[in-house]
């Protein structure tokens, strides 16, 4: 083998490799994997490892999509200050759900 066909078999592994295998396989195959409990099922687990940190951050977004829609509003496109309002209502609602679970979660030890 000479040098460069070296060098490009190298490159090749170094962008094969992951971390995480089973990622190939596809997030939504590895989740539905998992046999998680009650209300787990609905939530990603990438979501259930840190709910605090998803609820503050939708809330965060709530409250600028909302911002953008009392904007709209104040120029007078109703139409576009209802899409906004109503996508702040669900980032909020969303929040407040994560952060519910969160609070109902046990502690840990």
């Amino acid at each position: 083998m000479n040098g460069s066909s070296q060098g490009k078999r190298g490159w090749r592994l170094l962008l094969d490799y992951t971390p995480f295998p089973d990622l190939r396989k596809g997030l939504r195959a590895q989740w539905l994997a998992t046999a998680q409990p009650g209300i787990y099922r609905l939530v990603p687990p990438w979501v259930y490892r840190h709910p605090r940190f998803f609820g503050v951050a939708h809330i965060a977004a709530g409250s600028l999509v909302a911002a953008a829609g009392l904007i709209c509003l104040a120029y007078g496109v109703y139409g576009w200050a209802a899409f906004f309002l109503a996508i702040a209502a669900l980032h909020l609602a969303g929040g407040y759900w994560y952060l519910t679970i969160d609070r109902s979660a046990p502690a840990r030890t």
